[in-house]
């Protein structure tokens, strides 16, 4: 394919996989239980974080994680207290256990008692130099920052360190992407839509190799800014779009 029919082929599986049917079956469907922006994050930000595995495992588990905080993840958070750890004792989401469980809700306690949110923390980094990489180096310092266990910060990844980020790039396409048809939730208006790194996964990697977008062969950041460069080709204000090609590609299409 040459780039105008490559263009029109991406465009056209964005279009398909880019709909209410494709909620259901994936981790975004926990967000979508909510509609006060604050659970959206919270419940997005927990989802996101675990959803490496099995699709309909992430989805239990993250269903779980709501139950254990009452159904109501924001009044949980604001209320929170050192003792309210007990519900977790026993969540496990495979290397994500109770002991990291505890540590990431005190810190998103943290966040929204002390410090504005999820958004807050996220635009201040952000406006450091305009960039997702420095937006997500620097809200991971200051959510590391109350003392977490080693094993812990395994949990939230480092661009800088050389990874995808995968999770933390998913995180914030449903923050930040307006979806007219309702997937992703666009309720973060302080990032561009336009600085948005692709969430890059091995099913992500594989289809864009295939069809010559990615050269790199590891799925490292430096990979996430060859394809979302490649991307912004096809639609600089919005190349993360392209996501929902390559993800269904890959995972319902075994492109």
């Amino acid at each position: 394919m040459d780039r105008s029919e490559l263009k029109e082929f991406l465009d056209e599986k964005y279009l398909h996989y880019n709909c209410l049917k494709f909620i259901e079956s994936d981790p975004i469907t926990i967000p979508h239980l909510f509609s006060r922006k604050e659970d959206i994050e919270i419940a997005a930000f927990l989802s996101a974080i675990i959803a490496w595995g099995q699709r309909p495992t992430i989805i239990r588990n993250a269903t779980r994680l709501m139950e254990l905080m009452g159904g109501e993840p924001y009044n949980f958070i604001m209320g929170f207290k050192e003792n309210d750890h007990n519900p977790f004792n026993s969540f496990v989401h495979r290397t994500f256990n109770s002991l990291d469980c505890h540590y990431f809700v005190s810190a998103l306690a943290q966040i929204y008692q002390k410090f504005g949110g999820l958004e807050q923390v996220f635009s201040d980094a952000y406006s450091y130099d305009h960039t997702t990489k420095s937006a997500i180096t620097i809200f991971r310092e200051q959510f590391l920052s109350f003392h977490p266990l080693a094993r812990t910060e395994k949990h939230l990844a480092n661009p800088t360190n050389g990874s995808s980020a995968k999770r933390i790039n998913l995180f914030l396409r449903w923050m930040v992407r307006s979806s007219a048809c309702g997937v992703d939730f666009g309720i973060w208006k302080s990032i561009p839509t336009s600085a948005l790194m692709i969430p890059l996964d091995v099913h992500s990697g594989n289809v864009a190799r295939k069809l010559g977008l990615l050269l790199r062969k590891q799925n490292d950041w430096q990979a996430v800014e060859e394809l979302t460069g490649r991307l912004r080709e096809f639609d600089a204000n919005d190349p993360v779009k392209y996501d929902f090609a390559l993800f269904g590609l890959g995972i319902f299409e075994k492109f």
